[in-house]
């Protein structure tokens, strides 16, 4: 009866518990607390690209003001102040006829209606969180695209 005893005092014994808890809960805690991280980078660079798309139509709004100027200058224009790359923003001039609901590329003969133009900016980004380098899911393509009437 004794001997039983001391066999099951072992299930009573608490040294080491934290340690073996910790071991178990400290993988899931850093996974969650990396989780949220690349969460917030995610937001924060679709914030990013809407905040750079708002300054880009500012810039179009200004240089529109009688100026002449074309939209692979207006590009350079916006590249340089937003600190984008080449590859990130298109601009496209646009053109609507009357009241039209679609946008053309090139001018519409219109027939007794006032032609309105626009410019089109698209920016495009691309952000990989630290998960895909480990196989899990792919990186997260934006495209901000802005219309901004220019006459």
């Amino acid at each position: 009866m004794i001997a039983l005893r001391k066999v099951f005092s072992l299930g009573r014994d608490n040294r080491g518990t934290m340690a073996i808890e910790t071991a178990l809960i400290a993988p899931l805690l850093a996974t969650l607390s990396l989780g949220v991280f690349e969460v917030s980078n995610i937001i924060s660079r679709e914030q990013q690209l809407q905040s750079a798309a708002s300054e880009a139509g500012e810039i179009i709004l200004a240089a529109a003001g009688g100026s002449g100027i074309t939209s692979s200058d207006l590009e350079q224009i916006i590249e340089a102040s937003l600190n984008l790359r080449d590859d990130q923003l298109t601009i496209a001039d646009k053109y609507r006829c009357g009241t039209a609901a679609t946008l053309s590329a090139t001018v519409p003969t219109c027939t007794g209606q006032q032609v309105y133009s626009y410019v089109e900016l698209t920016l495009t980004d691309t952000y990989s969180p630290v998960w895909t380098h480990f196989g899990v899911s792919s990186p997260i393509n934006y495209t901000v695209v802005r219309t901004v009437q220019v006459s």
